[in-house]
């Protein structure tokens, strides 16, 4: 048997890391400047201990970016560097001084862990020059290279302590080297970093003023007790400022058994799933990561705003995405009954203002039930049902209101609803003339929503309020009868045939009361609900036909008494024509020429 160890040559590795380490360029700015962080944050620590001497001055970080010269340089005045400590820091691939600071100092908000963030300099410059002065008594030292294993290391005439890392940006990476784009890194990686970052300078009345791009203090990492309602707001519209103000917010503040600090907001997002995701903020130790925390956030979630910060969740080596483990999954469920318990005490505390975010909170709620079941087992209790009336109840609450007048013949609960409470006016007035209550379900979700309720309920079963005539809505054994005879039934449904001679579209007579509209038409609830649905999941392979009915209610007098007493055929037709019309607009079918002829035909028979 053979033992040995694998040997990594540095000219094959380096050429590695420097194209395929990170998967976007723009990635070193980070690093470089959480590097420079880093050594700020050493140097705070190490003062504190009485290790470095005097006071220890500005610590501001300074981007200088030089077209001219084609440079861009990131200072900072942390630690420094010996010129041993360059040898072992800089020149040692994988070897991270922010590891070996931790274990000694047990010094915890450290940026950097895998000692690779430095090499992505060679990513965009075609040489990298470091000069740094240690706060240690020792000479200032350069180190250089131009991206091949080669470095040279050399005495230099800095007088301050600290780090410049210059970057000479390689000719075809120029784009390195506009304004607007540094400033737009520093403010998308940067701009909560714990150290002030400086770059250049801007107005402030008649005086040039250092322009500090970041928030060293954001609202996520202090104490909910230091922060009030208009602290949170201002942190909202600092990470959202062309965004209405947020409904609520969750304040999350863990140390065990993971630490995770953030602020998740709630957004007013009305009743249409106009909501965008990637608004959530991934943070390590301050630091920018990803706005893609799907591996963190269940499902529902990932439509809220905000912030989560954690040293502990586990990144890839580029600090670039999230590795899901097991850790991930407790803070993933950790997150999700902070904000059930949150919905929960809203509602148990201030049921009434709760109600009045429901058509906005609503969607979040709806969205987490049928997509978590640990949401939806504690959802109960602050899961909502609002009816055309703008009366809300919990699930249980609406059973109880509607268990006496609703329950069908065969010992269903029948939970009648409107998508559109405007366009079915009729049909809901009609409704609540039997006693029934009607729900307002008018979200692209509540189809969902509403199957996931059946399914959890054997008793409930949803039907849309033109699904069927009034009377049939909730169906039982009493039924009406006709003042047709057979021949006059047969001739009328003769009639609405010729006129309507579509294989989707059935006709039916029914006897109704008298009240009731003459012609109503009337949706397949089953049908309906799957086009919608296909729709909603953006399925192509086309939708089912629409399936219609036109009911005639033989009671009433227009057709009892009128219809079948004009003379002539085509009149009759005619006649027929004009009532199923009516119908039509009552579902607003009728559009365009057939809207316009109808007119026209009106303003003849008033004339």
């Amino acid at each position: 048997m053979i033992k040995g160890s694998i040997s990594v040559q540095t000219e094959n590795i380096f050429p590695i890391i420097k194209k395929f380490l990170y998967s976007d360029q723009e990635i070193f700015l980070r690093e470089l400047v959480s590097n420079a962080v880093d050594a700020t944050t050493k140097a705070q620590t190490l003062s504190k201990r009485g290790e470095i001497q005097g006071e220890l001055g500005s610590t501001s970080i300074e981007i200088k970016l030089d077209k001219e010269a084609k440079t861009l340089t990131i200072s900072d005045k942390g630690i420094g560097l010996t010129a041993e400590e360059a040898q072992k820091y800089l020149s040692e691939v994988a070897f991270s001084s922010a590891s070996e600071f931790m274990e000694k100092y047990q010094e915890g908000s450290i940026i950097g862990h895998f000692g690779l963030g430095f090499y992505s300099a060679f990513m965009v410059a075609k040489q990298v020059e470091v000069v740094s002065k240690s706060y240690k008594n020792e000479p200032a030292v350069r180190w250089t290279c131009d991206g091949t294993t080669e470095y040279t290391i050399e005495e230099a005439d800095k007088m301050t302590r600290g780090t410049d890392v210059i970057l000479h940006i390689a000719d075809e990476e120029q784009e390195w080297l506009d304004d607007y784009r540094i400033e737009g890194l520093l403010e998308k990686y940067c701009k909560f970093l714990p150290i002030e970052i400086v770059y250049g300078s801007k107005k402030e009345g008649e005086n040039d003023v250092p322009n500090v791009i970041n928030n060293p203090a954001p609202a996520w990492k202090k104490s909910p007790s230091e922060i009030s309602d208009e602290d949170y707001k201002k942190f909202y519209n600092e990470l959202y400022p062309l965004s209405s103000p947020p409904l609520f917010w969750i304040h999350l503040n863990i140390d065990y058994p993971f630490n995770l600090t953030g602020i998740l907001y709630f957004p007013k997002v009305a009743n249409a799933m106009e909501m965008q995701k990637n608004k959530v903020q991934l943070y390590c130790n301050q630091v920018f990561v990803t706005d893609d925390v799907k591996e963190i956030l269940p499902e529902f979630l990932t439509l809220l705003h905000g912030v989560i910060d954690s040293p502990d969740i586990p990144l890839n080596v580029s600090r670039s995405y999230l590795q899901s483990d097991r850790e991930v999954k407790k803070i993933t469920q950790y997150i999700t009954k902070k904000v059930a318990d949150k919905l929960s005490d809203m509602f148990k505390k201030e049921r009434e203002e709760y109600q009045n975010k429901w058509n906005d909170v609503g969607v979040f709620v709806k969205y987490g039930i049928i997509s978590d079941e640990k949401f939806a087992e504690r959802s109960g209790e602050f899961s909502l049902l609002k009816t055309v009336d703008n009366q809300y109840f919990t699930l249980d609450e609406y059973k109880n209101k509607v268990k006496a007048n609703q329950t069908d013949k065969n010992k269903r609960l029948m939970f009648i609803y409107s998508n559109d409470p405007t366009l079915h006016d009729g049909q809901i007035q009609t409704a609540k003339a039997y006693g029934y209550a009607v729900l307002e379900m008018d979200t692209m979700i509540d189809n969902h929503f509403m199957q996931h309720i059946e399914y959890k309920n054997d008793n409930v079963t949803f039907v849309r309020v033109d699904s069927e005539t009034v009377d049939n809505l909730v169906q039982k054994d009493d039924k009406r009868a006709s003042v047709l005879s057979e021949t006059e039934q047969k001739q009328v449904q003769d009639t609405f045939e010729k006129l309507v001679a579509t294989p989707s579209v059935s006709i039916a007579l029914k006897a109704l009361s008298p009240e009731d509209q003459p012609v109503q038409i009337t949706r397949n609830e089953f049908m309906r609900r799957m086009n919608e649905m296909r729709q909603f999941q953006a399925m192509d392979f086309g939708a089912m036909p629409d399936a219609l009915s036109i009911v005639v209610n033989t009671n009433h007098p227009l057709i009892a008494d009128k219809l079948l007493k004009i003379n002539g055929l085509d009149e009759q037709k005619d006649f027929a024509k004009y009532l199923y019309d009516l119908a039509q607009i009552q579902q607003g079918m009728l559009k365009g020429a057939d809207l316009t002829a109808f007119v026209k035909r009106s303003l003849a028979y008033v004339q």
